[in-house]
């Protein structure tokens, strides 16, 4: 990652994005209610004037400008900057940078919902290549439960009008979210959507606590062993094409890469494994998983 800027922290990415240029477009999450998430919960949102965003991309020195090949808008919610603005900025990023091969964002369905397909494509043509999208659960109840604000059909129809634009999606769903009482529809559920999208990648992290202890409350959470049973009931349900499945964020027990269809025997087998081995330590087994962050 390049550190040309004072953001106002703190500043997330995806974990693809670490060696981009990180342009802070927007401050904080346009959906900023999800009640699970505590990433953007000490922020204000807000769209930053383009004067100064133009500013900062002119600051980057001529002799680093070769270099920069990626460039990832922040932060929680970019895509939701008004699209004459958003197409100032990539026109920019486009003319300062000249080996610059792709952009990125960060997209709620609340973002997606201000934007045609005409518009997607539009932006495309200007490098926006890439989408990360936080699904969370397939399962209506639970996003009901989280606060998320869509269901999940109209949310496949805002990624299916994304993909049609010729976007990449990179979707994220949350093992343990639903809690205990739906920890398998949310699994079946959640499987049924990422078939119904085939996005080019889709990635599994694990509930974990980051300022949202009244959330955890609401749940009764699951333990390692609960959390092995989820995830593979998710991948004993998913059938997309050409989808790169990771399993790899920090808060994980279960480390799994591969890609479906080719690799979904293995990966199957590979979390029917965990899970055996996980039984055999019923003490773990039965532990809720202990990692948090109590950064900011």
């Amino acid at each position: 990652m390049y550190h040309y800027f004072d953001y106002v922290e703190p500043v997330f990415r995806p974990p693809s994005e670490a060696r981009s240029l990180i342009l802070q477009a927007t401050v904080g999450c346009s959906q900023n209610r999800c009640r699970f998430c505590g990433m953007y919960k000490m922020k204000s949102f807000c769209v930053r004037p383009l004067s100064e965003l133009l500013d900062e991309i002119s600051s980057i020195p001529l002799d680093h400008r070769p270099h920069i090949r990626r460039v990832f808008l922040a932060d929680g919610d970019a895509l939701v900057t008004p699209q004459s603005q958003l197409i100032a900025i990539l026109d920019a990023l486009a003319a300062t940078f000249p080996n610059l091969n792709r952009v990125g964002s960060y997209a709620s369905p609340n973002s997606l919902s201000t934007k045609t397909q005409q518009e997607l494509e539009i932006l495309r043509e200007r490098k926006l290549r890439i989408l990360y999208f936080g699904l969370e659960s397939g399962d209506d109840p639970t996003l009901d439960l989280v606060n998320k604000g869509y269901e999940a059909d109209r949310m496949l129809e805002l990624c299916q009008r994304a993909k049609a634009a010729g976007m990449k999606l990179s979707v994220t769903a949350i093992l343990g979210i639903a809690g205990q009482s739906r920890s398998m529809e949310h699994a079946r559920a959640t499987a049924q959507w990422i078939t119904a999208l085939s996005p080019e990648y889709f990635s599994l992290l694990t509930m974990f606590k980051r300022h949202n202890d009244d959330y955890f409350e609401q749940i009764r959470p699951l333990t390692n062993g609960q959390v092995l049973e989820e995830a593979l009931e998710i991948v004993s349900h998913l059938d997309p094409h050409r989808t790169i499945l990771r399993s790899n964020h920090v808060s994980n027990i279960l480390n799994l890469e591969g890609s479906y269809p080719k690799d979904r025997d293995a990966i199957i087998a590979q979390a029917r494994d965990c899970l055996e081995q996980g039984r055999r330590q019923p003490q773990w087994f039965d532990q809720i998983p202990g990692y948090q962050e109590d950064y900011f």
